[in-house]
């Protein structure tokens, strides 16, 4: 499956035995919203509720790190996502939370692929598409997830990489997080980026209509940003969520040497041995 798929193309495809559409909708700490109640509210026809923010491990002090492949099968199996399914992934989030959960399904290899419904919630709305109301129950699939090695990136690899800029490394989240001039919205967390990494705020990604940029445009983007194109490329933002945008982002440019630091900003700025940077990239 490409990585975007338009409404137009799911609106058509709607209600076929092999189509799983899940809700990937989350938002940040001290948001006043709650991603299910405004699932259960209003969703596509069809869709299941992730429930993101939990598809987590449990046993892991970090918040949002990625799940065993018992877990993540045992989520996706829940929605009703089988070893045959084609799955489509949206939102209805500031956070464009849709790419975490794309990337976690193509990660753990479940279904025939999955996409990012491009636009997400509001767009489908906008259109005036239907939408359903209530809590969701699918049958249960027999998906299957394992976790595909050399794809995410940890700590240490992040240390190392501080020395040796082999990668790339660029931060999604906003400006004045990345310069530090923003405080972080968990308390406790320093604020700053990674020495030697540059900054392209994941919202610059996406047009009016709540659809992402493309082509050329896109590619600037990242120019603009000071990427090296030539270096493997590692995305981080504050948890893990937005720097999937980052690579999808750059997948749809066709640089597919790209991987994930799960742990983050999360990670790093919680931790006082770790190098920080202040200021411009």
């Amino acid at each position: 499956m490409d990585i975007l798929m338009s409404t137009e193309w799911l609106a058509g495809e709607l209600g076929k035995d092999d189509l799983r559409i899940v809700d990937a909708s989350l938002f940040l700490p001290g948001a006043p919203r709650d991603p299910r109640a405004e699932f259960e509210q209003a969703h596509i026809p069809g869709a299941a509720f992730l429930d993101l923010p939990t598809l987590a491990d449990p046993n892991d002090p970090r918040p949002g790190m990625l799940p065993t492949d018992a877990f993540m099968t045992e989520r996706c199996r829940a929605l009703g996502i089988s070893t045959d399914s084609r799955i489509i992934v949206y939102d209805n989030s500031p956070t464009h939370s849709a790419a975490r959960g794309w990337w976690m399904m193509r990660l753990y290899g479940v279904g025939k692929g999955a996409a990012i419904l491009d636009g997400g919630l509001p767009k489908w709305v906008a259109e005036g598409r239907p939408t359903e109301s209530g809590a969701v129950s699918p049958p249960t699939g027999d998906a299957v997830a394992r976790r595909a090695a050399g794809q995410v990136r940890t700590m240490d690899d992040l240390i190392a990489n501080v020395e040796s800029r082999a990668e790339a490394v660029i931060d999604a989240r906003g400006a004045a997080r990345f310069t530090g001039e923003e405080k972080e919205p968990r308390p406790g967390m320093a604020s700053g980026h990674i020495p030697g990494s540059r900054n392209l705020p994941s919202s610059a990604l996406f047009n009016a209509d709540n659809s992402m940029k493309s082509g050329e445009e896109l590619r600037q983007l990242f120019a603009q940003a000071g990427l090296d194109f030539g270096r493997p490329v590692i995305t981080t933002c504050g948890s893990g969520v937005t720097a999937a945008i980052l690579l999808a982002g750059l997948e749809l440019i066709g640089k597919t040497d790209v991987t994930l630091y799960d742990g983050s900003w999360s990670e790093w700025g919680f931790d006082p041995a770790t190098p920080k940077a202040t200021g411009a990239a």
